[in-house]
């Protein structure tokens, strides 16, 4: 489906996604630009850089839609995510509250594409989060920091294993390994808290490897590595980070890359 650059809204959660989606959009040709932000999620500034926006509590979803109707959204894109803790502080309205009694099984993959079709029952297509934003996408080698000994891209080889089937069984997408050895597997709590569980146990020198899904929906839950991402690493004493090729975004990629050589990070994608 072609994306029409008349209008595209954005679901908007934290981070740095939602702006860099902005400035690609603008540089694309999108024309009008229209933002549901959440509270205590969405940076506030995002307000400076779409021509339309709106509030929202996570879980208030027919508002959400109404506010798309009235402004004449028919595609959408989401970008950023929610915390956990407020996945788990829904304070849901009734079209979400019906939407979630349909659901036996609340994944990140169930939540959001059960979101993805109410969205399509008001004519609202959800386009790919990677919209605009190919050129954010690495291939594989090496992206930034120090170079590594053969034995550590062993250890990110054998975490892209166990991270692909850890991701396929709807665990978590990213896990932490030392010489061979699992320190940590995300689950709900989301990757900075593994990674610093993981780089705990490592006590220096472990790896931490993100993947997208097998058969991912690049609609939503795409992986993304930005500049946070490096410092938390760095702090848990982890300085290697893999990513997938062409299926991981980079963010924020001159500050990421300067992170990565002064905290002495080395960053690459398989």
């Amino acid at each position: 489906m072609s994306t029409d650059l008349s209008h595209l809204a954005l679901i908007a959660g934290n981070g740095l996604y939602p702006s860099t989606m902005v400035a690609a959009a603008r540089r694309a040709g999108v024309q009008r630009l229209i933002a549901a932000a959440f509270l205590d999620e969405t940076r506030t500034d995002l307000a400076d850089r779409v021509d339309v926006i709106d509030w929202f509590r996570v879980g208030q979803l027919g508002k959400l839609i109404a506010f798309f109707k009235r402004e004449g959204v028919r595609q959408a894109v989401m970008v950023g995510q929610i915390a956990p803790k407020n996945l788990f502080d829904l304070r849901p309205d009734m079209r979400t509250l019906l939407m979630l009694a349909r659901l036996p099984r609340r994944n990140a993959e169930s939540l959001f594409g059960a979101i993805a079709d109410e969205l399509a029952k008001d004519g609202i297509t959800l386009l790919p989060a990677t919209t605009f934003l190919e050129e954010f996408m690495p291939a594989a080698g090496q992206i930034a920091g120090p170079a590594v000994k053969k034995r550590r891209w062993d250890d990110a080889r054998y975490g892209y294993e166990i991270a692909k089937e850890s991701s396929r069984l709807d665990i978590g997408q990213t896990v932490v390994v030392k010489n061979g050895t699992v320190l940590a597997v995300e689950a709900f709590e989301g990757t900075n808290e593994a990674v610093k569980r993981g780089g705990a146990l490592g006590r220096g020198g472990a790896a931490m490897v993100k993947v997208a899904k097998p058969g991912q929906d690049m609609r939503f839950d795409v992986p993304v590595v930005g500049p946070d991402t490096i410092r938390v690493a760095a702090e848990a004493g982890v300085d290697l980070i893999a990513v997938e090729a062409g299926k991981t975004l980079l963010l924020g990629v001159e500050e990421l890359r300067a992170e990565c050589q002064a905290r002495r990070v080395t960053l690459i994608a398989l």
